[in-house]
């Protein structure tokens, strides 16, 4: 089976490249992926897959062949508003748009899974299905898809995807078992106060103060409120107030995000801030409005189908190229709504090469990859989707 992959996957990486350079090319914004649908479309189309549009701008595919175990895989397709700086020899034409994040990556190396499946029916038994999902970067495309019944007419046994990892050298993956990303939710905090001039400032109530010390109570829930033992980020990106240099602010507004490892650590935080910060701030003289918004759930891989997803790729990839990660990741991926209903694993794919200058993080707009980064990808989605449809 290893042999028949390697030569697969590399009668048609050309191909495949070729394909992730139009879409690094022509990267579309969250909810925006109307062309890159529709190039989807005109692949699978071509391949004589059956496919649905789905969540506006997303698609899902299958494969029906006979009897048997059904596996899923997914790809994000949309892309960031970065302006992209990076050297390498092709660059997006949608000036101030990029993918940063690899979705381009993701995208291409599933459409090299759909089209050698489709193309070698005779290798397995079962079903394949493919998410080609929109608005990961924004409104959680994943369970937009679920809600419009991806999953409801033949259910998936297993689920299979990846993102592209800057920290992992190419040629390698990463697993996880468990807790790998983390759930998060944002909040708009609108402090109001008391304008006045600003040589007489204690006739008004000062939100820029006020809003100060609402900055200092949300860290200190972190540090003084939970356990050292547990995981939680509170962050405020925004702080904004005032009209003038010399007029006291009457209103400020900040927002930011919650992450947490748990839902149930999630929750607690959005009681305590609902249920103290105002009487905190009304002891200032203030008022306080609070806006919570969920963002997504946590990614939490099986740990059955985490270990047959590193037995594989540890037989086509070599033990020394197959990591375990050992610390959970505090950024969200909606990847967990479908792994919340579909037993899967959610693991790493190493994009990382010094010699070429692919070294930046994710969401740089200096962000660059090893492109050999996609061979790896197919041999271990194709070899899972194998294994998995094939064993007894």
């Amino acid at each position: 089976m290893n042999d028949f992959i390697k030569k697969i996957v590399d009668s048609n990486y050309d191909e495949i490249v070729a394909h992730r350079r139009y879409l690094h090319e022509n990267p579309e914004l969250s909810e925006c992926e109307y062309n890159t649908s529709k190039y989807i479309e005109e692949f699978l189309k071509k391949q004589g897959i059956e496919y649905r549009k789905v969540a506006d701008t997303g698609i899902y595919a299958y494969i029906k062949n006979g009897e048997g175990k059904t596996v899923a895989f997914r790809a994000d397709m949309d892309a960031l508003p970065i302006l992209e700086e990076s050297d390498f020899e092709i660059h997006s034409k949608n000036k101030g748009v990029m993918h940063a994040c690899g979705h381009d990556i993701h995208t291409s190396v599933q459409l090299g899974v759909a089209k050698i499946l489709s193309e070698n029916l005779d290798k397995w038994k079962g079903n394949v299905k493919f998410f080609f999902q929109p608005a990961e970067e924004t409104v959680g495309g994943a369970k937009r898809m679920l809600e419009d019944g991806v999953n409801d007419d033949f259910k998936a046994d297993a689920i299979f995807a990846f993102h592209v990892a800057p920290e992992i050298d190419a040629g390698k993956i990463g697993v996880k078992y468990g807790k790998l990303h983390a759930t998060s939710s944002t909040f708009t905090i609108t402090v109001n106060g008391f304008s006045a001039h600003a040589a007489l400032a204690y006739l008004g109530i000062d939100t820029v103060v006020v809003g100060a010390k609402v900055v200092e109570y949300l860290q200190s829930i972190v540090s003084r409120r939970i356990d050292a033992r547990e995981c939680a980020v509170i962050t405020v990106g925004t702080f904004n107030a005032g009209t003038a240099q010399n007029i006291v602010a009457d209103k400020a507004v900040l927002t930011g995000t919650i992450r947490t490892l748990t839902l149930d650590l999630k929750k607690w935080i959005v009681n305590e801030i609902k249920t103290n910060l105002p009487k905190f701030v009304e002891s200032i003289g203030a008022t306080v409005d609070i806006d919570f918004k969920d963002s997504y759930i946590p990614v939490i891989n099986n740990d059955e189908k985490t270990k047959f997803l590193e037995e594989k790729a540890i037989d086509i990839l070599g033990i020394d190229n197959v990591e375990r990660i050992e610390k959970s990741r505090m950024d969200a991926e909606d990847v967990g709504y479908f792994l919340d209903v579909i037993e899967g694993s959610f693991y790493r794919l190493g994009v990382r090469n010094e010699k070429i200058g692919a070294i930046y993080d994710l969401h740089h707009p200096k962000f660059k990859v090893d492109e050999n980064a996609i061979r790896v990808g197919m041999m271990v989605q194709l070899k899972s989707a194998l294994e998995f449809l094939n064993e007894n």
